[in-house]
């Protein structure tokens, strides 16, 4: 009998489901829960600080506390126009995105191989690059016909400067005497582009898309605060994310604004992992290699 109790008290006892689940994570996500926890216990601390302290701590000691916004965000959930919000935001997003791709990757890669269209193109280009996004809002609003087009607009040409450069200098990298062999060696024009370049300037231009959708992500919030969700019909929710986040400041639901943002956060971090992944796929050859840390 003594023998048996030793023998299963040596016995490993076991894991609740929780902790295998967290231990068969890899050691950069378990960092990140780390990290999100560690973030959340400071947020609750210094939210709550006037209870446990008898004074609020700067800054922490008047943002809602994570809890109340658990609290906000539950009854959200269930709240169509949310996701009205939700939906019309990745919309704008997409469409600005999307046409500034066709157009900007395009420009930049005509302006870095034909010198020409860069001195005529590259001068208004520079002198425009500087304009912030939200400064075009007003003129989209006044120029194109709905507010939709507007906010779509402003998106286009807060991604746009971004992916020009990004494959200029894409283009630029690519050594010219590999171009310059090519061409002794009979390949065609075509060939030179499609094998030679672009292959060349994938990463690049990758690298210009992941920058560029979080820049989107930051004018579509203010471009649908200023422009009133974009449309006169949008009402307290349903207008986009920007309009959300105001729409709450004006009603005082201070909760909910920390919820606007953090969707916000979780929507440009969802388009970057699938971003991410694309580029992996594309451009394998380009892949970091080395072992964990």
């Amino acid at each position: 009998m003594v023998n048996l109790a030793v023998a299963r008290a040596a016995e490993p006892r076991a894991r609740p489901p929780s902790t295998i689940a967290i231990l068969r994570l890899a050691r950069p996500q378990r960092r990140a829960l780390v990290s999100y926890f560690a973030a959340l216990l400071v947020w609750q601390l210094g939210s709550t600080s006037g209870r446990w302290l008898g004074f609020e701590l700067p800054l922490l000691g008047r943002v809602p506390a994570p809890s109340d916004v658990l609290l906000a965000w539950s009854h959200l959930i269930l709240d169509p126009g949310y996701w009205q919000s939700w939906i019309a935001s990745w919309k704008r997003v997409a469409v600005g995105f999307s046409a500034a791709v066709l157009t900007g990757v395009p420009l930049g890669l005509i302006m870095a191989l034909n010198r020409p269209i860069w001195d005529v193109v590259f001068p208004v280009f520079e002198l425009l690059r500087p304009i912030p996004p939200l400064a075009w809002v007003p003129v989209a609003i006044i120029f194109w016909p709905t507010q939709e087009l507007s906010i779509d607009a402003v998106i286009f040409i807060g991604a746009f400067y971004t992916l020009v450069l990004n494959a200029v200098s894409g283009a630029r990298s690519v050594d010219p005497r590999l171009i310059e062999v090519a061409r002794s060696m009979g390949a065609s024009k075509r060939n030179i582009l499609t094998r030679l370049v672009l292959p060349g300037v994938l990463p690049s231009v990758l690298v210009g898309m992941e920058v560029s959708i979080g820049i989107t992500w930051e004018v579509v919030v203010a471009a649908e605060m200023i422009s009133g969700g974009g449309s006169s019909r949008a009402a307290s929710s349903g207008g986009g994310l920007g309009f959300f986040i105001w729409n709450s400041y004006v009603g005082g639901s201070y909760p909910q604004i920390i919820v606007g943002m953090i969707s916000i956060g979780i929507a440009g971090y969802l388009s970057s992992a699938a971003l991410r992944a694309v580029a992996a796929r594309l451009s394998r050859w380009n892949a970091p290699h080395g072992g964990r840390t």
